[in-house]
């Protein structure tokens, strides 16, 4: 090639099939797409289905070792290793005082085995060993381990009673394992929260996968360098984040759940979503995640309905998507799902060539042994079956335009529908709606649900559709919502893209009763340092601090880019392509746009929208940053903020139900925009906010948005 070109490469690990995206790393166009069947039976795991497809698309691209400026994969290893049990027996050395203290924390650590799937009796066996803090010799620390190792432990995990304190115990424990070959897992190294049992669980479900996730990673490691590229290889977390593989093979737990997390990010920095709801439609689940101020949803994860402090995007699966056979009894449509047609072996009716389509025949019947008995199906003429499916009824009231991925014969599903409409007693386009309508019904709590949990506004909320399923359940579910939705171009890898354009981010959780301003800070610099750890560089790198006053949390979310990336941030849009983006985000025309503030790399627009005051900042990238359906906006300089900040809080508090709704703030400062969404009461919005100014010029201009939250 006569030009050098960065390319950035995405490998997504699905159930069936593993996708390798190439984009550009300065624009983002897909250069090209290359896909092969999981390896799940390979002697390398999954791994040698990442390394085929990322080598099959270097070399159909014409792509050079030297091209490559970033490479990450997200995995289903450590998922499926829970769900197959394909998981090591666990010995928990656990380290207290003495007193009072140790007699509680002995049966705090004392942790029975994990259980996985109860039906089957799957499990993490676990073995246990208790050293008082003062009795820790060498000699009793390699007893304990000898004697774990002896039970059938495979690995050692390390935890220590205010082991988040300090560490010391777990790391002595740690180093002599080391030197024994053996993996091990320190439970204050995977969360600085308190919570002993709940502490040492999340690291012994860390440790269980140990073995297999490293060797999968040198694996992977090691043929992505036999292939010339030497990039550092990053692994996709269950949060959203990409973190380095060195780092995977301590925490691989963090890898929970990488698969949806791929895909949410995918649709937040390839779509440049802002505030939505995301569907990923198959054809048997839908996953739906929410996006709000362009950070994805985040809990706890749970395995095998234990808790941990495993971080992962918020991602609800439902059993309805655009394969869902259509139940109906009693002369009426009586649900959607959750059984589809590939579960049931059979075609749908809307792929099957309208000539096959003879003498159409209504049947009911059982997909699985223990299934009710009021799916419906077409008996052919041919004697051939096939089945009615959401995608059928989209297909026939138009959702699904020409070029769609499901697209198919309309007048296949017409002709196989009309039976069912016949038997319910209603028009095939009637028959077809309440088909949606089921199907809908599942997914509307969801929506709604998120809503109210992430207190984002109805109308500012944009559906996002991914997935070859999302045309059969998407544009109906805006319809009846009254909502505005968009389907994703190049949607069947979607989630390679969002490996592709992935952050590094990194997390630090600390209980902090009543935290100062040099508390917040201490936090802050930890999270960044473990991000610039991961590969993030300095300047790009933001922190986000959230406050749960109820169990005194604090929280710092570093997220930031790769050096390469980081050219990313010299593309422009001008004040009038971001006045478009902006006017089609708040619904409105162009010339009803306000401009609000702005400076080098911020834009803020408004628009009046009856008594609410719509607000959009948009970056000089064309991201929008925040959607606020109620806000007001100002400038200043960095030495004036705590005065406009005070008359802004006055401005936009109000009461409701005799409750202070506080307002949200956004701060753009310094080519960053921060979210100060989590902070209950001015005093502490004050101090999370005086550690972005400790080392801000005092005559920086920055701008300030604060915007009031109406509750579903």
């Amino acid at each position: 090639m006569a030009d050098h070109r960065a390319v950035r490469m995405g490998i997504d690990v699905g159930g069936t099939y593993t996708k390798c995206v190439a984009m550009d790393n300065l624009t983002h166009e897909i250069i090209g797409k290359n896909e092969v069947k999981t390896t799940h039976d390979d002697k390398d795991g999954v791994a040698a289905g990442v390394v085929q497809s990322f080598k099959n698309c270097m070399a159909e691209n014409n792509i050079a070792p030297e091209d490559v400026v970033f490479v990450a994969h997200s995995t289903t290893q450590a998922t499926n290793a829970f769900i197959e049990g394909d998981v090591a027996s666990v010995g928990v050395i656990g380290v207290a005082g003495g007193g009072l203290e140790g007699f509680l924390a002995k049966r705090q650590l004392n942790l029975k085995d994990i259980v996985l799937d109860e039906k089957v009796g799957r499990k993490i066996p676990v073995h246990n060993r208790f050293l008082k803090k003062k009795e820790m010799t060498d000699e009793k620390i390699n007893a304990a381990i000898k004697e774990l190792c002896g039970e059938g432990s495979q690995v050692i995990v390390a935890s220590m009673a205010f082991g988040v304190d300090n560490m010391d115990e777990e790391v002595k424990i740690h180093d002599l394992a080391e030197a024994q070959g053996l993996p091990v897992s320190m439970a204050s190294d995977i969360t600085k929260l308190y919570g002993l049992t709940r502490r040492t669980r999340t690291a012994a479900i860390n440790g269980s996968i140990l073995p297999k996730m490293m060797n999968t990673a040198n694996c992977t490691e090691s043929a992505v360098r036999s292939a010339g590229v030497d990039v550092p290889l990053m692994i996709m977390r269950g949060d959203g984040g990409v973190m380095d593989i060195n780092e995977m093979k301590k925490r691989p737990v963090l890898t929970m759940l990488s698969g949806p997390a791929a895909s949410v990010m995918g649709a937040l920095m390839y779509l440049r979503a802002s505030n939505g709801i995301y569907f990923e439609v198959g054809g048997t689940t839908t996953n739906i995640g929410v996006i709000k101020n362009g950070r994805p949803g985040v809990e706890y994860a749970s395995v095998g309905g234990h808790d941990t402090y495993v971080n992962s995007l918020d991602v609800k699966v439902q059993g309805v998507a655009g394969g869902s056979m259509v139940r109906a009894g009693n002369k009426q449509i009586l649900d959607v799902g959750p059984r589809s047609a590939h579960i049931a072996g059979l075609g749908y009716a809307v792929y099957t060539p309208p000539e096959e389509i003879e003498e159409p025949e209504l049947e009911f019947f059982s997909p699985k042994e223990g299934d009710p008995a009021d799916y419906v199906r077409i008996k052919l003429k041919s004697g051939k079956r096939v089945t009615i499916t959401n995608s059928c009824a989209a297909n026939v009231l138009g959702y699904v335009k020409e070029g769609d991925y499901s697209r198919g014969y309309v007048e296949s599903a017409r002709k196989c529908i009309q039976p069912l409409a016949d038997y319910v007693g209603v028009s095939v386009e009637e028959c077809c709606r309440q088909i949606l309508h089921k199907a809908y019904e599942h997914i509307e709590p969801i929506i709604l649900n998120f809503a109210e949990k992430y207190k984002i506004d109805r109308d500012q909320i944009d559906l996002v559709g991914c997935g070859g399923g999302a045309s059969a359940l998407l544009p109906y579910s805006a319809e009846q919502l009254n909502m505005r939705y968009s389907l994703a171009k190049h949607a069947e890898v979607i989630s390679s893209i969002g490996v592709a354009l992935a952050m590094i981010r990194d997390v630090v959780e600390r209980v902090i009763p009543n935290p100062t301003t040099e508390d917040i800070r201490q936090i802050k610099k930890e999270a960044k340092e473990m991000a610039i750890k991961n590969g993030a560089v300095p300047d790009t790198i933001e922190v986000q601090i959230e406050i749960d006053n109820q169990t005194s949390k604090v929280t710092a979310i570093a997220m930031g880019s790769n050096e390469v990336q980081a050219t990313d941030l010299k593309l422009r849009c001008d004040i009038h392509e971001a006045r478009k983006l902006a006017a089609n985000s708040m619904r409105c025309e162009e010339k009803d746009v306000e401009d609000l503030v702005s400076n080098d790399v911020f834009y803020i627009f408004g628009h009046q929208n009856g008594e609410k005051h719509n607000v959009r900042i948009v970056d000089h990238r064309g991201f929008v940053k925040a959607q606020c359906g109620d806000a007001i906006a100002e400038s200043c300089l960095a030495k004036d903020w705590e005065k406009v900040v005070s008359e802004m809080w006055e401005k936009t508090l109000y009461y409701k139900n005799e409750m202070a709704r506080t307002p949200d703030f956004f701060l753009c400062i310094g080519g960053k925009v921060l979210d100060f969404t989590s902070s209950l009461n001015l005093e502490q919005l004050m101090m999370v906010m005086r550690s972005e100014f400790l080392e801000a010029d005092p005559d920086e201009g920055i701008l300030l948005v604060a915007s009031r939250t109406e509750i579903l």
